[in-house]
C-alpha cells in the first residue's frame, strides 16, 4: 500500500524559521518545479504558467480569462463601460495572486529574476484589474495595500537582470523609476501608516540604489579634470598643460567609442 506520509521528505529538508528556503526539482513529468519549505509541510508549484498547473477556463490563469472576458466586451459593445468583477471574481483573483505571491518569493531567493519581473508583473496586472472593474468598493480597496510591495519586488527584478549584464546605469534608473512609482502611490492613496522616507520597500530600494552606485564605472574625465582644478590652483601649469591634454585624448576616444557602438 502507497504511503502517503511526508515525513521522510520534510525531516530531510528541515524548515528555517526566518529564512525563505526554496529549492528547484525536476517533476515526474520532466518539468522543473519549484517547492517553497513551510514549517508544516511544503509548497510545490510550476516554474511556468499558473503555479499549480491548473488551467481555469482553458486559460493560462483567472486574470487571463477575465482580461479575456474584458476584450470580448470591448468588441461587442466598443467601450469598456458595464463590464464588472463580481465579488466571486475578485476573491478568486486574490486567492490566484496568492499563488504567484508565494513562487515570486521562491524565484527570488532562486535568483530567477526574468520571472520574478514576469510573476509580479502579472499581480500587479490583477490590482489594476480589480482596482477598475470590481464591482463593489472594497474589493477595489483590497489590494492596494501591496502595490508598493509589488513595485519593490518588480523593480528588484528588473535591476539585478540590469546588474549581471553589468549594465549599471540602466540597474540606477531602474531603481530611480520604481522609487519614483512608489512615491506617486503615497501621493495618490491615504492608506499608508508611514510616510514615504520610512516606508520598508523604499529603504530596500534605497540600499539596492547605493550597492549599484558603487559598482558604476568612474569616470575618467571628471577624475582628469579634478586634477587639471587642483594643478591650476597649486600654479602647476606644466602639468596643467598636460592634463588637458590628456582629458582631449580620453574625449576623443570616448566619441570614438560610442560611433562604434551606433554603427
Amino acid at each position: 500500500m502507497a504511503s502517503y506520509d511526508l515525513r521522510k521528505i520534510l525531516d530531510g529538508w528541515p524548515f528555517e524559521a526566518g529564512q525563505i528556503t526554496v529549492r528547484k526539482i525536476s517533476g515526474d513529468d520532466g518539468k522543473p518545479k519549484v517547492q517553497m519549505r513551510l514549517d508544516l509541510g511544503l509548497l510545490q508549484m510550476e516554474l511556468d504558467g499558473r503555479p499549480d498547473g491548473k488551467r481555469p477556463h482553458d486559460c493560462d490563469s483567472l486574470l487571463q480569462y477575465h482580461q479575456r472576458r474584458l476584450e470580448e466586451h470591448r468588441a461587442r459593445n466598443g467601450t469598456d463601460l458595464g463590464f464588472e468583477l463580481s465579488g466571486d471574481d475578485a476573491q478568486s483573483l486574490r486567492e490566484e495572486a496568492v499563488m504567484y505571491y508565494h513562487r515570486y518569493l521562491s524565484l527570488f531567493v532562486l535568483e530567477d529574476f526574468a520571472r520574478v519581473e514576469r510573476d509580479t508583473s502579472r499581480n500587479l496586472a490583477v490590482l489594476d484589474l480589480c482596482r477598475q472593474y470590481a464591482s463593489n468598493e472594497e474589493d477595489r480597496a483590497s489590494l492596494e495595500p501591496y502595490r508598493v510591495y509589488l513595485i519593490m519586488m518588480n523593480t528588484r527584478g528588473k535591476a539585478h537582470q540590469a546588474i549581471r549584464r553589468r549594465a549599471f546605469k540602466t540597474a540606477l534608473a531602474l531603481v530611480d523609476a520604481g522609487l519614483n512609482e512608489i512615491r506617486r502611490c503615497f501621493d495618490g492613496e491615504d492608506i499608508f501608516s508611514e510616510d514615504f522616507e520610512d516606508a520598508r520597500e523604499v529603504g530596500i530600494l534605497v540600499a539596492l540604489r547605493g550597492e549599484i552606485a558603487e559598482r558604476l564605472p568612474s569616470d575618467p574625465v571628471r577624475e582628469l579634470e579634478m586634477k587639471l582644478t587642483r594643478a591650476i590652483r597649486e600654479e602647476r601649469y606644466e602639468e596643467a598643460a598636460r592634463l588637458r591634454d590628456e582629458i582631449e585624448v580620453v574625449r576623443r576616444r570616448a566619441i570614438a567609442s560610442e560611433d562604434g557602438d551606433s554603427a
